[in-house]
């Protein structure tokens, strides 16, 4: 009798499970093959299961694999749209388009396929699991509980795959455990006994491990050795190690070994909570060598740092954070290449963010880090409070937008902060106690004309500021306060004109401004503590206060005309270039009115004509890239500014040439033109590894300013680097020689991030 479909696939599955030593009935001969689904089973033949999502439904009890399902067993190759593993009934099913094939090559179809106990055992344990971005899970055995945990024993996890190159070398990166638990919920891992893998060679080992997931930010908190090197402290070999590692805890030692200082010691603690986390480390040596620094503060036995930080979010929309650092001197961090973090800033603040409101309050002291001595710390005082809101208000259609701002910004300070540069006086700040609030309120609205854009613009901006006189210096105000109100009228017109032949879009646009601003102080905050920081470029040519704060603010009727283009191909590439000039039609123009910080001194709109601004870039086919800018005194046509910046990069090979000049400005004590010119290269020297180098040049003193060169591995997963520089005498850091070495683990790229109840298998361990 000729067994019927039903019964093929009936024996199939019986041999499936058979042991090794299990043998086929025979068909009759002329029938079927000899070898039909009677070839040998390979019990050392690798298990996988490959498919594109593993999804766990806690309500029914089932795990599902879905999307082109791939099993292969013992020599057998099982295909199917879906795997469906019933826990509740221990029922393992294969449905839709199921295709078996046994080692032989012989292909049995059908609809379902029922994986009985010894095959369902085999698919549960010795599994290896490939997602659809070729990452890797292998583990000795899987389990699912109630409680959306997965778990693996003996696990590996290989971002790369097999993790082996196109020219057979290994390549990339994998972690392996004792047991890893991943948490689909939120995506988290817990891995036991986890050893790291670079290259297929095992580099470190930890007891005990958690991380929020395997996306790059999260490897990026793996602690890493580092290699690096300065005249000041000779070879300097970090070993970074995890002591103890849990969900909400983590503790990290530091060890360095530095060839000419000795031994430094770090320790940071890390805390999380489920609204939030705090971190706190510390650092420290004692120096065999403190002569080898010229900076006074660093020249001691003992130096050392303890930095703090914490943030979180206490209801929607609001978060809370306080950062807080000590260190014996400012140059510590610099010194010894350590991460600052935020040492530059001690805070606590409060910020809302939401669709149509920010709210930003914090309490901050700023410390001025490098080599700087104590008294610095106080020159720059503490900002008690800052506090910073604004809040948009959409109109009823056609009637426009309403934007409300709010600052308030008090100051104190034990010492003055004031300096002199070839002459040139500056005061950075005064002693004693100020603040300053300041209220604004305006409406916009866009009306569209004969193809004509117009903007109109109304406001009014209220300012209350005191000061105490608590400053020494003959410069500085007197005590006294101030009261001002600013009304704010502007009109914005462009005239957009697009046209489009041989596959380019061209777009060129005339805008033209006039701004009024009818204050009767340039200075509203007394003191200038915000504003001390202007360039006058084609980023702000059409803006109504090009102030960078709120002590400082523009006067009188000022016109800005000027326009754009912008030239755009099928392929991303474009040309834009953008540029105007500004023009001080009536009033007292406030970047003329002199002050002690300088601020609009050489920027050009000190003149009743600015300076001509235009800027300047594109792209072509996504390979080059370019940026100019370009200032001109249009009274002499002499060049004040110009930079430039071109990059290439396809194929492995990238460079970039970059140009900078400014002209000398005697009035700010800047009695040099600044020229400089530098070169960036990285070609491919092997597969994986290439090759860079940098060479920049003072021009005005004819010497180099830096040179460095390095080494880097990347095959997508690992990154290994090496690099060299050495700094001239007119560097910011003159003479200066250093080398790093460091590494990075990457995830797979295009990976997606795991969601409640449906996890895809390339994220089963991301």
């Amino acid at each position: 009798m000729r067994p019927g479909k039903g019964a093929i696939l009936g024996w199939a599955c019986a041999l499936a499970l058979l042991p090794a030593t299990a043998s086929a009935p025979a068909f009759a001969q002329g029938l079927l093959p000899d070898d039909f689904f009677a070839a040998p089973i390979y019990p050392s033949a690798p298990t996988a299961v490959e498919a594109e999502e593993l999804v766990f439904d806690s309500v029914r009890n089932e795990i599902t694999a879905r999307g082109d399902v791939v099993l292969r067993v013992s020599g057998y190759t099982l295909s199917g749209d879906r795997l469906v593993y019933r826990r509740a009934d221990a029922e393992m099913e294969l449905i839709g388009n199921v295709v078996v094939i046994d080692p032989a090559g012989n292909t049995s179809q059908s609809d379902r396929l029922d994986l009985t106990e010894g095959l369902k055992r085999v698919v549960l344990e010795s599994m290896t699991l490939t997602g659809r971005d070729d990452a890797r899970v292998t583990a000795d055995d899987a389990e699912f509980d109630q409680v959306l945990n997965s778990i693996l024993t003996n696990a590996q996890y290989a971002p790369c795959g097999d993790c082996v190159g196109p020219s057979g070398q290994r390549i990339g990166w994998s972690i392996s455990a004792a047991r890893i638990v991943q948490n689909a919920e939120d995506n988290s891992l817990t891995l036991e006994q986890p050893s790291l893998a670079l290259l297929g060679v095992p580099v470190a080992w930890l007891p005990y491990l958690w991380l929020p997931d395997l996306s790059n930010d999260a490897l990026d908190t793996i602690p890493k050795p580092t290699l690096g090197y300065s005249e000041k402290t000779g070879v300097k070999a970090e070993v970074p190690f995890t002591v103890y590692s849990t969900r909400n805890t983590n503790v990290i030692l530091s060890p360095t070994l530095l060839s000419r200082q000795g031994f430094l010691m770090g320790a940071e603690w890390i805390q999380r909570f489920d609204r939030g986390s705090f971190s706190i480390k510390a650092s420290g040596l004692y120096q065999f060598d403190k002569t080898a620094f010229t900076f006074a503060d660093a020249q001691t036995d003992w130096r050392g740092a303890i930095q703090a930080a914490g943030e979180f979010k206490p209801v929607e929309d609001w978060t809370v954070g306080a950062a807080y650092s000590l260190f014996t001197d400012s140059a510590y961090f610099a010194d010894y290449m350590l991460d600052p973090r935020r040492s530059a800033v001690n805070e606590v603040y409060a910020t809302h963010l939401s669709d149509d409101t920010f709210v930003d309050a914090r309490i901050q002291q700023f410390n001025i880090l490098g080599e700087n001595p104590d008294s610095v710390r106080d020159q720059q005082g503490i900002a008690l409070p800052n506090i910073r809101v604004e809040r948009s208000f959409a109109l009823p259609p056609g009637a426009g937008r309403v934007d409300v701002e709010a600052r308030l910004l008090g100051i104190t300070r034990k010492l003055d902060y004031t300096t002199t540069v070839n002459g040139i006086p500056y005061d950075y700040g005064y002693a004693g106690n100020r603040v300053h609030g300041m209220a604004q309120a305006s409406w916009q609205n866009q009306w569209i004309a004969g193809g004509a854009v117009v903007t109109p613009f109304l406001g009014l901006r209220l300012d209350a500021a005191g000061y105490d006189g608590g400053s020494g210096l003959a410069s500085a105000p007197a005590a006294q306060t101030l009261l001002g109100a600013t009304p704010v009228a502007a009109l914005d017109i462009r005239y957009p004109m697009a046209a489009y032949g041989n596959s380019v879009t061209h777009l060129v646009e005339p805008i033209g401004q006039i701004v009024y601003r009818g204050a009767s102080n340039s200075a509203p905050g007394i003191t200038n503590e915000d504003s001390q920081s202007l360039v006058f470029d084609d980023t702000n040519i059409f803006s109504y206060n090009r102030f960078s704060g709120i002590d400082r603010q523009e006067t009188g009727l000022r016109v800005n005309l000027g326009g754009r283009y912008l030239a755009s191909l099928m392929d991303g590439s474009y040309l834009e270039l953008v540029g105007g000039q500004s023009f001080q039609l009536a009033g007292a123009n406030a970047f003329a009115v002199g002050n002690q910080q300088q601020v609009g001194v050489g920027s050009g709109l000190e003149n009743a004509a600015s300076y001509a601004v235009v800027g300047a870039y594109g792209a072509l086919a996504n390979s080059f890239k370019a940026g100019a800018k370009l200032h001109v005194d249009t009274t002499s046509f002499d060049i004040a500014r110009a930079g430039l910046g071109v990059s290439y990069g396809q194929g492995g090979w990238s460079g970039a040439l970059n140009y900078r000049y400014a002209k000398a400005t005697p009035a700010t004590g800047n009695i040099k033109d600044m020229h400089e010119i530098g070169v960036e290269a990285s070609v491919p020297v092997a597969e994986y590894w290439s090759a860079s180098g940098n060479a920049y040049w003072d021009l005005a003193a004819n010497s180099f300013l830096q040179v460095g060169g390095g080494l880097t591995y990347n095959d997508g997963y690992l990154v290994v680097s090496g690099n060299v520089t050495r700094t001239g005498p007119t560097h910011s850091s003159p003479n200066d020689l250093r080398a790093t070495a460091t590494f990075r683990l990457l995830a797979p790229a295009g990976l997606d991030v795991g969601y409640y109840g449906a996890v895809p298998i390339g994220n089963l361990l991301q």
